[in-house]
């Protein structure tokens, strides 16, 4: 057995793993100590004898793990645009968006994609991607788009999926990239693309040709090609002139073509082709040969179809690598793209092929793109996004930043990428460098980006100067919670602490003033304070580097079960991750404490699942499902219960990998529709994933399938004869066999239907019967029976069960302020805000407290401290409200235009968006 002990707490700055030399070799290290009583903690890993072995032959061997101090810490430089006013910089896009011409709305959207980044909502996100490729006219744009939608749902990770292979979705079909000009379609839309099997190569002797004299030849070497002397002159000006015009070539019948750069091979090809108009009687090669002809000749239609027939023939990277010199030399815009496109969705896999990044990465490859008008800051863009992703630092990474700089024009493009250079030099220790691309992004007009050069002065040296900075920020401009938090890193004692308290007043989302005041408080030996602030981040973001310090402060009280709890909540969350600045990883960090809790069986497992899932512990839930993983890796079942947990806690990408893992694990056809379906409705293929619902349930009936496609269809605006559809699709669910947690949900789904309905006593028993099986959150259900009935008082309790039961009730304070009076349901939603800053509900009810007593000023103030952090797009159309009725009309049309950023059908908005422009309209001194 091994034991892990904690030595001399509070005595040194580091941890150490002292690790037996049979498991992990290492060199010797000593503790080292600055000398302060600081309340960091030494782990200590010893390893007994299992067989008679001297002390000096096991041998112990000492690895330093620093654990970070408050002073060591810092926030890191966001990768992305960060305007002063989002909201404003919302409106001012939906209004250019309202006002462009067709051919600029995709750049425009992808500007959108860009601002809207910091917020964080993948949804939001992939939907500015759709809508930038439904509007999408030219070929490369097309194609882009199309590949970053794919990477988006990470489509690579998916067994058995064919890069090339069209889905079904219209947005993503390589075909339908390859065709040039805008096409009208809906986003649902499913393709038509033809999906028949690839023709073998025709012959001339297939096809029925007319009788033609050939009354010219082209002699090349000794051969002479005979061919028809009109069809010759139609392929081109240049032909036309020399065969009949003024030329000596018109009166002969053999002309010398010796010297033209044909071989007889292709001329014969050229021949066929100027009868034909066809290519599929030729290889790629004599494809490749004719479209230089082309290209020498001017010949249009032949170098036209010569760039679609090859495009349509490039199948792998090793045909994209090759085909692709081809297109640039001869300027084959379709080819290039087909090439691209193949590259592009084979992203982030392709980015290790040092030829695929020699074309993209060279210091040559921006003029090399030009001469195809391809030097695009959008393919760039998602460059550097995917590169980001796989590996912040890496010269890869940094070359493709350089392009991106080069390749950007418009004001933000060039912020956007002097801005991302720069985060990716300082991570790189690159200081200087950086330093003149925060300054460039500054000039730009990207204010965040002074953090950045703030920071950079910092590492050179000059705390001072970078003080002064983000001083003159804070002066100039409205205050924001990453000012503050920046300010502080180059504050000290007592004005840090102010700094940071302000920052977290602002904008309570930033992670780094939690943190910071978790380790200040173990270094004045009050570790349980530490966890407690860490608490309250974790209870509403979960983020990994929170999970990793209290996961370290946990070991520092002996308390191995939570921290065991914390690491694989961690792991599920990211599991490469690797803690203490890159010195060992959270994988191996669980080896060394899973020896000091009791190993739980699949049976255990199962209970303490139940447990907690009936208690809201939803880190605790990840945490029991990461250990069955364990004990049965491979478990699609459980992938997928990780993934609705992770959505629940609004991890989205996380959530969609544990889908894509069950996918590709599950045992069956059945079950992998299912999957696949979930992975279509979560990144924005509603029709798709309904059918794969049918689909599932044609192989087999299902509890799953059944309830995918009852919850797709149930997000839709239901009628009376939809609700009874849903309805019978759950009632069928439930007679199908699955474990009590989910078919509490489903009771939980079909007794909300019911209640939709008007059904409020089956939406009681529905309740009733969830409970019964310890789905905890059919209280909240059960209350709004109550309430229905006019109950209030039995709502009020049912959901004061709800509050005592979970361990995550922030969103159950909120829910019963609805069944409580004035006074108390304000002391709720406080509360709630207190438990979980980030939910919109309180904020919304205060403000419309204050403006029913005419506060209207502090009305619009509520609304204004959350939307600085959270623009949120119902309450940017409730302030909206608040500014109409207030007569300031230029408010509120702004407030409207960034929440129809957010949602561009929402149908209140747009009805206030009108109504407000009329009024202005009628009276244009308002506002």
């Amino acid at each position: 057995m091994r034991g892990l002990k904690i030595s001399e707490r509070f005595k040194s700055t580091q941890v150490h793993a002292l690790i037996s030399s049979e498991t992990n070799g290492g060199s010797r290290g000593t503790r080292r100590s600055n000398g302060s009583s600081s309340g960091v903690v030494s782990l200590v890993l010893s390893k007994a004898k299992t067989r008679k072995k001297t002390t000096s032959e096991v041998g112990n061997h000492v690895v330093p793990l620093q654990l970070p101090s408050s002073d060591t810490i810092e926030p890191s430089i966001e990768p992305y645009l960060k305007p002063i006013n989002l909201v404003e910089a919302l409106a001012e896009l939906y209004y250019r968006l309202e006002l462009c011409p067709q051919s600029q709305k995709t750049s425009i959207c992808v500007e959108q994609y860009s601002l809207l980044r910091g917020i964080g909502d993948q949804k939001l996100l992939r939907r500015c991607l759709r809508t930038a490729r439904q509007n999408a006219e030219d070929v490369l744009s097309k194609v882009v788009l199309s590949s970053w939608l794919r990477f988006e749902r990470r489509e690579d990770e998916l067994e058995g999926v064919s890069t090339m292979e069209c889905g079904g979705c219209i947005l993503e079909c390589p075909k339908l990239n390859l065709v040039n000009g805008f096409s009208p379609f809906s986003v649902n839309d499913k393709c038509q693309c033809p999906k028949e099997s690839k023709q073998e190569n025709s012959t001339e002797s297939s096809v029925f040709l007319p009788y033609e004299e050939k009354d010219v030849s082209f002699c090349i070497g000794d051969e002479e090609i005979c061919c028809v002397r009109w069809r010759i002159a139609e392929l081109s000006d240049p032909f036309k002139a020399m065969l009949y015009g003024g030329f000596a070539e018109s009166q002969m019948r053999k002309i010398d073509f010796t010297k033209s750069g044909i071989c007889s091979k292709g001329m014969k090809a050229v021949e066929l082709y100027s009868r034909t108009k066809r290519l599929d009687f030729f290889c790629p090669l004599t494809v490749l040969e004719l479209l230089s002809f082309a290209n020498r000749f001017c010949c249009e239609e032949m170098k036209s179809s010569c760039d679609s027939y090859l495009a349509s023939n490039v199948e792998n990277i090793d045909d994209a690598l090759i085909l692709i010199e081809y297109g640039l030399e001869e300027r084959a815009p379709l080819l290039m793209a087909s090439c691209l496109q193949v590259l592009l969705r084979q992203l982030p896999s392709s980015l290790y092929n040092l030829n695929v990044m020699k074309l993209f990465c060279s210091s040559g490859a921006k003029e090399r793109f030009a001469m195809v008008g391809y030097d695009s800051f959008l393919l760039y863009y998602f460059l550097t996004q995917v590169a980001m992703e796989e590996n912040m630092v890496s010269k890869t990474t940094t070359m493709l930043m350089q392009r991106l700089v080069e390749c950007a024009v418009e004001r933000w493009q060039k912020a956007l990428a002097y801005h991302q250079l720069g985060c990716v030099l300082l991570e790189r220790k690159e200081y200087k460098h950086a330093q003149h691309c925060f300054e460039a992004a500054a000039d730009s007009g990207h204010v965040y980006s002074v953090a950045g050069l703030a920071r950079t002065k910092h590492k050179q040296g000059q705390p001072y100067s970078a003080y002064k900075l983000i001083s003159s920020l804070i002066f100039e401009h409205k205050p924001a919670g990453w000012m503050y938090q920046e300010r502080a890193i180059y504050n000290m004692g007592r004005e840090k602490i102010i700094d940071l308290d302000a920052a977290t007043e602002l904008d309570p989302s930033l992670t780094f003033p939690y943190k910071f005041r978790a380790l200040a408080k173990v270094e004045e030996k009050h570790i349980k304070d530490g966890i407690s602030e860490l608490d309250k981040i974790i209870g509403f973001k979960l983020s990994a580097d929170c999970l990793e310090l209290r996961t370290w402060l946990f070991i520092a009280l002996q308390d191995y079960e939570s921290a065991v709890r914390d690491i694989r909540a961690m792991l599920t969350l990211e599991p490469s991750y690797i803690t203490l600045q890159g010195k060992i990883t959270g994988k191996y960090l669980l080896h060394l404490l899973s020896h000091e809790v009791q190993q739980k069986s699949q049976a255990e497992c199962w209970m303490q699942l139940y447990e907690q899932w009936s208690s809201v512990d939803d880190v605790g839930s990840l945490a029991i499902i990461h250990q069955m993983l364990e004990n049965e890796p491979g478990k699609s079942l459980l992938e997928f219960r990780q993934s609705l947990l992770l959505l629940r806690l609004n991890c989205q990408k996380a959530a969609l990998r544990s889908l894509r893992m069950a996918r590709n694990r599950c045992s069956s056809m059945q079950e992998r529709l299912i999957y696949e379906g979930w992975i279509l409705y979560d990144t924005g293929y509603r029709d798709e994933a309904l059918a794969r619902a049918e689909s599932s349930i044609s192989v087999q009936k299902s509890f799953e399938a059944f309830f995918l496609k009852a919850y797709v269809l149930a997000d839709a605006s239901l009628n009376p004869e939809s609700s009874a559809y849903v309805i019978e699709l759950l009632e069928s669910a439930l007679k199908c066999p699955s474990d009590g947690l989910r078919k509490g949900q489903a009771l939980n789904n079909l007794g909300s239907i019911y209640v939709d309905c008007g059904k409020l006593d089956l939406a009681k028993l529905c309740y009733k019967n969830a409970l019964a099986i310890r789905h905890t959150r059919a209280h909240q259900g059960l209350a709004r029976v109550y309430h229905q009935k006019n109950q209030r008082k039995a709502a009020y309790d049912e959901m004061t069960k709800l509050i005592s039961k979970a361990d995550s009730n922030a969103s159950a304070y909120e829910k019963r302020s609805e069944y409580c009076d004035r006074e108390m349901a304000k002391a709720d939603l406080d509360l709630a805000t207190q438990l979980d800053p980030l939910r919109t509900y309180p904020y919304r009810y205060r403000a419309a407290v204050m403006m029913d007593e005419q506060k209207e000023t502090e009305a619009v103030a509520e609304l204004s401290k959350a939307i600085n952090f959270k623009p949120d797009m119902q309450m940017l159309h409730l302030r909206a409200a608040f500014y109409e009725s207030m007569g300031d009309l230029s408010s509120a049309l702004q407030d409207c235009q960034a929440a129809l950023c957010l949602d561009p059908n929402h149908t209140d908005t747009l009805d206030l968006y009108q109504r407000a422009q009329k009024l202005r309209f009628h009276c244009p001194s308002e506002g």
